[in-house]
């Protein structure tokens, strides 16, 4: 098993990217290096104990460039080039923090859709009081249709089931209250499709439950993921430095703190985005896991160990079988 490795992409590339790769390495991953050999050599130093296998690239896509276009036109990027590998069996997974739209398009023209899957969606994991919460879509489209829900939610409990170990994990519909009337007209649409899907369904969910363990995974159109993603990151990051602040205001608060520390860093690390790697793509024919464009060099790690699991568990495969076993049901039940 070989990862390739987006090493140009996100705002602390190549230096973290390399680095995350190289420790993923040291735990025994197969890591392929794929951008700009000098500059990924420059960062490994002396550091390249595992002599991590490296493919050159010359060019880069940017985050600010239109995705489907930048694809097309740079043929040559880490990006593309980290696609072809996946496609060609040169690798089995690829990770990148760089520009998602340009994974999603590259990853989309070069290795399709799996069977039965309209729309491809990042499924992020949220921290939860009882472990963690799948949501997806988190941003991969912002437009969807009540199928697109359902085919979320099955992809969502089989990658919570194979990769987060979790037995018959509980489905529930992002809206804005949990009677079945409620919501608007993609969730009213949604709601019975899932509800006749086959899983563990349990029906509407509140933004509260996200956070409580009550459900396990959480499906939503890409617009609202994305938001409560980010709000999610945002709120983290605010009580963090609030609980500082309080902390550090008197000498009483910091002898108690001393005495906190070890409870404060857990806290830190259970929230800390980059202890979850990255976020799968699901629904392209292949295993792509997409980073946070701040991703640090354990959050890479994380990632590409996210991506050996999925590869090892036959992720893509369970998919695939899940949708067709589906859309022949389908098939019987019409012709019946």
């Amino acid at each position: 098993m070989k990862i390739a490795v987006d090493a140009m992409g996100g705002d602390y590339a190549p230096r973290e990217t390399v680095m995350g790769a190289l420790e993923a390495a040291r735990d025994g991953v197969e890591v392929v290096l794929v951008g700009n050999r000098d500059r990924i050599l420059s960062e490994l130093g002396k550091e390249n104990d595992h002599r991590l296998e490296i493919v050159h690239t010359s060019e880069t896509i940017d985050m600010g460039e239109q995705p489907a276009a930048a694809v097309r036109r740079k043929r040559d990027s880490s990006i593309v080039r980290s696609v072809q590998l996946v496609r060609e069996g040169g690798a089995s997974a690829f990770v990148s923090a760089g520009s998602t739209g340009a994974v999603m398009a590259a990853a989309l023209l070069g290795l399709g859709r799996i069977k039965g899957i309209d729309r491809p969606a990042i499924a992020s994991v949220l921290p939860s009081r009882k472990g963690g919460t799948v949501l997806l879509d988190a941003g991969a489209n912002v437009d969807c249709k009540p199928k697109n829900l359902l085919q979320f939610g099955i992809m969502g409990y089989l990658y919570a089931e194979k990769i987060l170990g979790i037995r018959n994990p509980r489905v529930g519909l992002l809206n804005v209250g949990e009677e079945e009337s409620k919501g608007n007209e993609l969730t009213l649409e949604a709601f019975p499709l899932l509800k006749k899907a086959g899983i563990n369904f349990i029906g509407n969910v509140e933004g509260r439950d996200l956070f409580s363990g009550s459900v396990n995974v959480v499906v939503c159109d890409g617009f609202v993921g994305n938001v409560v993603l980010k709000a999610g990151e945002g709120l983290a990051m605010a009580l963090m430095h609030m609980m500082k602040e309080e902390l550090a205001r008197n000498w009483l608060s910091k002898m108690g703190t001393a005495l906190a520390l070890p409870a404060l860093k857990e806290i830190r690390r259970r929230v800390d985005y980059a202890e979850y790697g990255g976020a799968p793509l699901l629904g392209v024919n292949g295993v792509v896991i997409v980073c946070h464009g701040s991703s640090t060099a354990l959050a890479v790690k994380n990632a590409i160990k996210v991506a050996a699991e999925a590869v090892s568990c036959g992720l893509v495969a369970a998919i695939g079988e899940n949708m067709e076993i589906r859309m022949l049901k389908k098939v019987e039940c019409s012709d019946a």
